[in-house]
């Protein structure tokens, strides 16, 4: 039996300033055992005229990044059985190369399912039945920040923008899937781009032990980072809602979010969500 940390999660989203309508979503769900991972993810669909249908493709992609990631977590339980390195590289290799695949290709087929049934439906005045299958997934396009933590591993997937931010047991802060050049205007990558799983870049971290886990993830839509005045802004932020976790626990940042998110809005006028796990200091532990 191993003894594992619960972790609180907690997922808000806000609709932008002048926004028609909300195309974030986000989840967070699990509790960070072997049977029940802690699964988070956010995405931000895109938007404008050639995106009009993003808020679908954003809902689409955590639910099936969702799906995806507990298969996973079941396929990580397999292979740590073996206890062998071998089976460690061979989940990292599905990770880096299977994960991306078979999630890209789940979203594109998922999206343009949508798409047919959405034209039948409509009837006269619909896209003819002949277009092609870049211009559909352009409809749905969105970006994609998925999380899976267990005893065992922490894994992250990032298409386009937002932020993935993990707060350590000794309260460093790091950013470890940030891209080494960062997105110029409101171009970002998609999960409607040509051979998107060929640009999802991964974190991969294994535990090795239950006082090496973070004690904070967050995955933030980039409607957050783009509130702030200068680059320092956001990291003072992770460190701010760390300290208020950590003095006043997870009920009072859930029920204080929706304001912050809702300021953040108003200064990015951007939609803004966040899903985030936490692991308390004093925490109950749950038998494995």
């Amino acid at each position: 039996m191993v003894s594992t940390p619960h972790w609180e999660t907690f997922s808000e989203s806000v609709q932008g300033i002048n926004k028609k309508l909300n195309q974030d979503y986000g989840t967070a769900e699990g509790q960070g055992s072997t049977e029940d991972p802690l699964v988070l993810a956010v995405a931000d669909g895109h938007g404008a005229a050639r995106h009009a249908r993003s808020d679908v493709g954003a809902r689409r992609a955590v639910a099936l990044f969702a799906g995806h990631a507990r298969e996973f977590a079941g396929f990580a339980r397999s292979l740590v059985r073996e206890e062998s390195r071998g089976g460690l590289s061979r989940l990292m290799n599905y990770a880096q190369h299977d994960m991306p695949r078979r999630l890209v290709a789940a979203w594109q087929q998922d999206v343009l399912g949508h798409w047919d049934r959405m034209r039948k439906r409509s009837g006269a005045g619909t896209p003819p039945p002949d277009t092609a299958d870049a211009e559909k997934l352009l409809l749905y396009g969105t970006t994609l920040i998925g999380a899976l933590l267990t005893p065992q591993l922490f894994v992250a997937w990032q298409l386009g923008d937002g932020e993935l931010a993990v707060v350590e047991r000794d309260g460093r802060i790091g950013f470890p899937l940030a891209p080494a050049e960062t997105d110029l205007g409101d171009e970002t990558e998609s999960m409607c781009s040509h051979r998107a799983w060929s640009l999802m870049r991964v974190h991969w971290s294994p535990v090795v032990g239950p006082d090496r886990m973070p004690r904070l993830i967050t995955l933030s839509t980039d409607g957050l980072s783009k509130s702030f005045a200068s680059s320092e802004g956001f990291p003072r932020f992770m460190a701010g809602l760390d300290r208020r976790l950590v003095d006043e626990g997870a009920k009072e940042v859930r029920a204080v979010l929706p304001q912050w998110l809702r300021q953040a809005a108003r200064h990015s006028g951007d939609d803004t969500t966040m899903a985030a796990g936490y692991r308390p200091p004093h925490h109950h532990a749950i038998k494995e």
